[in-house]
C-alpha cells in the first residue's frame, strides 16, 4: 500500500478549503452589519391586509328650467357616457350618482319657448351655467371632469 503524502493532498484541497474559510466569514460580517444597519422588522405590515378606502359617491344634477309652460328636447349624458334624449316640460332635473374617480358631464336642451338655462351642480357645487334667449333657443353645459 502506497501513502499519500500530506503536501500532495493539500494541493488538492486547498481551494475549496480557502473558499470555504471566505464565504463563513462574509456571512459573519453580513450577518453583524445587517444587525447593526437593517430595520429588525422588515415587513412591517406584511399580514396586515388591504387597506379599503371609504369614499363618498359623486352626486351630478342637471337642470334645465324656461318659461314655464314651454318643453324641451334634452340631451344628456349619464355617469357611463350614454346619451339619454328626452322631451320634458320646463323646469327639468335629473340627479344622478356615480363612484367613478372622474366623469364627463354634458347636457344640451332646446326650448320651443324664447328662452332656456342648464346648470350642471356636483356634490353641491355649480360647475357650469349657461342660458339663451330667441325663438327656439338652444344651450349647453359641459363639465370636461367632475
Amino acid at each position: 500500500m502506497k501513502a499519500i503524502p500530506v503536501g500532495r493532498g493539500l494541493k488538492k484541497i486547498w481551494i475549496p478549503l480557502v473558499l470555504i474559510v471566505v464565504l463563513a466569514i462574509s456571512g459573519l460580517v453580513v450577518s453583524r452589519l445587517h444587525a447593526q444597519f437593517a430595520s429588525k422588522d422588515l415587513n412591517a405590515n406584511a399580514g396586515a391586509g388591504i387597506e379599503i378606502v371609504q369614499f363618498n359617491p359623486k352626486v351630478m344634477v342637471y337642470d334645465v328650467y324656461g318659461s314655464p309652460g314651454t318643453t324641451a328636447q334634452i340631451s344628456y349624458f349619464d355617469p357611463d357616457a350614454n346619451v339619454h334624449t328626452i322631451t320634458a316640460p320646463l323646469p327639468w332635473s335629473v340627479t344622478l350618482s356615480t363612484t367613478l374617480p372622474t366623469v364627463s358631464a354634458n347636457l344640451m336642451a332646446r326650448t320651443d319657448g324664447d328662452q332656456i338655462g342648464c346648470r350642471v351642480t356636483v356634490n353641491g357645487t355649480v360647475r357650469e351655467e349657461q342660458s339663451a334667449n330667441g325663438i327656439q333657443a338652444q344651450t349647453f353645459c359641459l363639465v370636461k371632469s367632475a
